[in-house]
């Protein structure tokens, strides 16, 4: 058997006489194989950037939750204030995503209406980049709100504090309320015996400025329960606020996979045109065949009889 020989170095010694030879200095040489080992990065794209700095904020909303959970939480850890604070902060990314996510979406829309032709044709070269961008906003979207979600579960428990501390308070005062309706007849009577050992100037005063006190317990117990019933209100709502968004994302979602089952199927579609135009091209070349062949058969026949 013949021995093989490694002849690496003398093909590298050709291709350097060859570049040599076509004007190619050493230096160039030597950046032209450093290229060959070290690749340069490839420059991101405005979309891809815009898409990581989305990812990154919503990967530090995220952190920020994780961080923050156990003080939004339990009461005992922080007061209300700084509850709504933090809720404020974490309204403020979620709204900054979405419309980072909404600029996203907007310029996939635009690089589609320009792909189209004057005769409202996609270009087929660029409908797997748009459908890759697609993509990357649903999967931005889905992370999105998996962490709104979370907050979804945090905010939850703080309402059902609040309306577990309403709830008591409104019994209490019931109660209150009717230990003082039982309590104030006894105070009447003493109030009437020390009425009578009084004068009638003193009485009078007295008496107007007991129906006072009253007016004024009555009136401040009515604005008690309406500012009960409001903040019970106003907590109810803001809760169904926020699930209410919660359904708009994933009637989102929605739109997207409706979305990208209508790019599948005018894919389809257009593949379905294709298999229709080859198929009518093909009954015209048998349509010809049959033609041309029922002609010579014909001839052929003619021939053979005036022959005969």
């Amino acid at each position: 058997m013949s021995r093989f020989r490694d002849r690496t170095e003398d093909f590298k010694d050709a291709v350097r006489q060859s570049a040599i030879s076509s004007g190619f200095n050493e230096s160039k040489l030597a950046a032209i194989m450093a290229s060959f080992i070290i690749h340069k990065p490839r420059q991101r794209t405005p979309f891809l950037k815009s898409a990581l700095k989305t990812l990154e904020s919503i990967g530090a909303l995220d952190q920020f939750l994780l961080k923050h959970r156990k003080d939004y939480v339990d009461r005992h850890r922080t007061t209300e204030q700084e509850r709504d604070s933090i809720e404020h902060e974490v309204t403020a990314f979620v709204k900054a995503c979405k419309e980072q996510i909404d600029v996203l979406k907007n310029c996939i829309n635009d690089e589609e209406a320009s792909s189209k032709g004057w005769l409202g044709i996609r270009d087929s070269s660029n409908a797997d980049t748009i459908a890759h961008k697609h993509g990357v906003v649903l999967i931005l979207s889905e992370k999105l709100h998996s962490v709104t979600a979370q907050f979804d579960q945090m905010r939850a428990v703080r309402f059902q504090e609040a309306i577990n501390r309403a709830m008591p308070r409104r019994k209490l005062k019931k109660v209150v309320d009717s230990n003082s309706i039982d309590t104030s007849k006894p105070l009447n009577l003493e109030h009437r015996e020390t009425y009578e050992n009084q004068p009638e100037p003193l009485r009078l005063q007295q008496e107007l400025l007991d129906n006072e006190t009253r007016a004024l317990q009555v009136e401040l117990t009515s604005l008690l329960d309406a500012v009960q019933d409001t903040e019970t209100k106003m907590v109810e709502m803001s809760a169904l606020n926020h699930l209410m968004s919660t359904h708009v994302l994933q009637q989102a979602q929605q739109i997207e996979h409706l979305y990208d089952q209508a790019v599948e199927a005018t894919k389809n579609v257009e593949l379905g045109n294709k298999e229709l135009s080859q198929a009518i091209q093909r009954n015209r070349s048998s349509r010809t065949f049959l033609v041309l062949f029922f002609f010579v058969l014909t001839f052929s026949i003619l021939f053979l009889d005036w022959y005969n």
